[in-house]
Parts: structure tokens; sequence; C-alpha cells
């Protein structure tokens, strides 16, 4: 029977769309197992007590200190608790040298005694003992304009910054992100152009220079200790290093970042021709030059013959800034990942796919942990040589944005896994993840994994008090995480590595050519 045009057309048009549709709807979603994993990690969770272990009592952990070693060493003693294979401590190269404070105390004990609220800056030595004086206000717009104080900075206790502004903010401290944020990073970013020099290009090469002189000065006149404003508001301080880490540098000044509220008040009192006088007593020690580092992995082998030596990845970094306890940069990304491998081995998951988990070593200083891991195991940019395990890895899943829920993923410009994520999260709507968005994220580990073409993702998270308050700060404490929120994390999380280790084929990659320099984005 000949068929109608119409009716042909349409079948024809239906047959297209099914075509379509199974392009992309192709995932074998577990939801059984989807639902053991809620059960297990919004039900049972641990992971409130893995946090207060890694920040309260093995926090802060600068890379490579002797707090570092111990956590580490922790973490691994906890995986095998669990049952994790292949725990350990895992070299990737020369970090440099490490440093650790002993002890810290500071006060203005003239014209009024007051408590200092302040951390030393890392990779900053020690003072010789107490030191007690006058405090130095040193105002230099000009190199000339330093040569007044020659002569008379010997263990001096000295000032170089001005006032701060500190206007009141009507902003909420805390913030999740809406719908409308949400559609707003759906959307492709503004190409970005080069913009010419602002006119203000020489004053900032000319205050560079006079800061320049200024710490040259400092060292040649044997200067006692800097104070610098901690940059916080309500007494938070926000420090983080005042040295280096590389062998054979010169060893700085002494110096320490104190809350903006006391330093203006000092600065004021100066300001008024009255004389202010300080204590301050700094120890701290530095580590041998040619520390090796470590980066903390273990892995749930993979079961099946055919795939069990692909690898799906998830982690966080390991290192913190030494003024709080790491608990949101990046403990919780650590304890996200341990506990979402919790929850698998607790279900007595069989992945096809080894799922390896990784903390990382010095993500602060450069990402240099989760760069050596990939140069060692992936993909060496400095070579570009390539290394067995290239062809092996589906993925890695990055979480290192505070303690927010996760509300979605960065498909980092990797237009085929859209659709694949998007299924993914689907059913795990409800609990506040269902966005994905093509455009690229930077600051986290996932760069040296992206930057050599291979599948690295992080995730979105709600902000909460990540950029206001806690970040590098000395409030990044237990108390400032949501265990909530990290429930919800670690349970995405598990489900996105179970689909990654379950799935027939690898995740898909982007164009890679290894010739193209790996762009560096965002913050640390």
């Amino acid at each position: 029977m000949k068929r109608h045009p119409i009716v042909r057309s349409l079948v024809l048009a239906l047959l297209a769309v099914l075509l379509s549709m199974g392009a992309f709807a192709q995932e074998k979603l577990d939801l059984q197992m989807l639902d053991r994993i809620r059960a297990e990690g919004l039900n049972n969770s641990k992971i409130g007590d893995f946090l207060i272990y890694l920040c309260d009592i093995y926090g802060p952990r600068l890379p490579d200190s002797p707090q570092y070693v111990k956590a580490g060493e922790w973490v691994v003693g906890q995986a095998k608790e669990i049952g994790l294979a292949n725990a350990a401590m895992e070299p990737y190269g020369t970090f440099g040298r490490s440093w650790e404070l002993l002890k810290f105390y500071a006060a203005m004990t003239e014209p009024q005694y007051m408590p200092i609220i302040g951390y030393p800056k890392a990779w900053t030595p020690g003072t010789n003992g107490l030191i007690k004086g006058p405090a130095v206000l040193i105002q230099a717009k000009t190199v000339a304009d330093l040569d007044k104080y020659k002569g008379k900075l010997k263990d001096a206790i000295v000032l170089v910054q001005e006032e701060q502004d500190l206007p009141i903010s009507f902003d909420p401290m805390a913030s999740r992100l809406s719908g409308a944020d949400l559609d707003k990073l759906g959307l492709a970013p503004e190409p970005y152009a080069r913009r010419p020099q602002a006119p203000q290009m020489q004053d900032r090469v000319s205050r560079a220079q006079v800061q320049q002189a200024i710490q040259k000065m400092f060292k040649a006149e044997g200067v006692g200790v800097v104070i610098d404003p901690g940059r916080g508001k309500f007494g938070t301080v926000f420090v983080a290093s005042g040295g280096s880490r590389a062998r054979g540098t010169e060893t700085p000044v002494p110096a320490i970042a104190i809350a903006t509220e006391q330093y203006n008040r000092i600065v004021r009192i100066l300001q008024k021709n009255v004389p202010v006088t300080l204590e301050v007593e700094v120890q701290a020690r530095f580590t041998a030059d040619d520390l090796p580092g470590t980066n903390v992995v273990a892995e749930i082998p993979g079961a099946d013959p055919r795939l069990k030596t692909e690898l799906v990845m998830l982690g966080g970094h390991f290192d913190t800034w030494h003024g709080g306890t790491g608990a949101t940069d990046d403990g919780a990304g650590c304890a996200v990942a341990f506990e979402a491998m919790r929850i698998l081995k607790a279900l007595g998951v069989q992945p096809r796919r080894t799922i390896r988990m990784a903390f990382w070593d010095a993500e602060e200083q450069g990402f240099v942990g989760s760069r050596g891991y990939v140069a060692n195991h992936f993909f060496d940019r400095a070579k570009k040589e390539k290394k067995p395990e290239y062809d092996k890895l589906s993925a890695y899943f990055n979480f290192d944005n505070g303690s927010g829920k996760i509300r979605g993923i960065y498909a980092q410009g990797n237009s085929a896994v859209v659709p694949i994520f998007e299924e993914w999260l689907e059913p795990v709507r409800d609990l506040g993840a269902g966005t994905v968005v093509l455009r690229n994220t930077g600051g986290t580990d996932h760069l040296p994994f992206d930057g050599v073409g291979l599948p690295g993702f992080q995730f979105i998270q709600d902000d909460l008090e990540y950029d206001t308050l806690t970040h590098h700060s000395t409030m990044d404490v237990y108390d400032h995480l949501s265990r909530p929120d990290l429930m919800q994390a670690a349970t995405v999380m598990a489900w996105f590595v179970y689909n990654a280790a379950m799935r027939d084929q690898k995740l898909p990659r982007k164009y890679f050519d290894a010739n193209v320099p790996a762009p560096q984005r965002g913050r640390n």
C-alpha cells in the first residue's frame, strides 16, 4: 500500500527525533543504587567526625609541614580502616622547604594595653626573642622619602600602610545561588579582549618600586618585625605567605598580619603624634630545603576484567593556610571525597573501573601536588610526554569552593559531557543539584587535568560565607562548615563517581593540543 506523503513525512520526522534522543539519552542509570547512596549519605553520614579529626586535631596543614604529614598518616589509616586499597602518601617530587609556627604573642602596651589579634605570615622567620619598642609608621611615596629612616630602624617594629578603609557592608554575609544566578552561569561569558593599559599603570609601577625599596632597606637596617593589616573585618585576619618556599631564597624580615581594626587604631594614635609601644614575639621554624612533596591517595579497585585498569578520580586539596584550620579550604573537599568513598564501600559497590581518591598537596602554591601527579601519571607538559595511564582516565571530579552544597557542575568547555551530566543530575535535582554549564571555572585542582586534555571538573557550589569570611582567613574553622550541605555534596559526588565507574565508555574528551600553553585561571 502506498503511503500518503504527509504520513510518510511524519514517520521520517518521528524517526529523526527518536534517533536524536537516542544520541543524547544513552545513560544506564541504576536508580536503585542511587536510593541506597542517598540513604547512606543522608541518613548515616560520618562526615562530621572526619572533619573534627582533620581540622580540630590535625589542622592546619601547611604544605609538607609536620602537621600535614601527621594528618596524611591519619587519613591513610582511616582509609585502610574502611577497606580502601593502596592507601598511601605518594611522593610527586620535591616541594622545597616548609614552615611551622611554634609561638606568637603581640600587644600594645602604651598608651594603653591592648592584646593584638594577629598571625605571623608563613615562610617568614621568627623574631630574636621578645621585641619591645616604639611603633614606627613608614610614610613614603617615593624611594627618596626613605632616606629619613636610614640608620633608625634597627630592631624596630614598623608599619608601612596607612589607615585602612572599612566601609559598612549591607550585603549578606552568607548567600546561596538563586535560580537566576544559575541561569546566568549557563550563559557563555563575554569574549575576552585585552584592555589597553590604564593611565594608572605608571602609578602602580612606582608603588611597586617603592615597596621593593622598602623591603630591601628593612633587611639592610635590621628591622625587628613588620606589621600589616589583616584585610578583614570584625577581628578576622586574612593571612598567607610573606616569604618563599624555594631553596636558597633570602629569608625576609619577620612579618605579621593583625586585625584591621587594631591596625587602624595604632595608625590613628601615631598620626596624632602620640607614641605607641608594642611588643612582639614570633617563634617559627623552616624545614629542610629539599623536602619531598606527597599527595594522599587510596582506591576501590575495579572489578570488571576489561575495565578495571581504567580510572575515575575524585578529590580536593589537603594543604591549608595556617591562620585557621583549613575547614572550608579545603578540608570540606577532602571530607566530601572521603565520605563518597566510604558510602560506596559501605554499600559493597564493585565498580567496573577503579575509583581513586586523591588529596592534593600545595594547591595554594599553584597546584603543585596535582600538577606533579598529572605529570607522573598522565602527561608531562614540560616534556610533552604522554604516560601509560593517560588513556585510562575517565574523569576527575573536584570539590573546592567552601562547604556549600553542590548545585551542578562546570563542563569545562566539553560539550559532549553536558547531556551526560544532565542525565546524572536529573534524579538528584530535588537535592538542589541540577545545573550543567558549559563554561570553564578556574582556581582548583581540576585545572592540571583539564590542561592536558583530560576530563577534569569542578562542581558548582553555594558560596555560603566562603568569599566573605573563611577563604584564607583565621575563621576557616569547623564552626563555619555546613554539615547538611556537605552530606548532600558527598551523596552527589558518590553518585557521579559511581556512574563514571559503571558506564560502558569513558567520558568523552575535548580537543587537546600539547603545543598550546595551558591556561592559568582563577584564584587558589
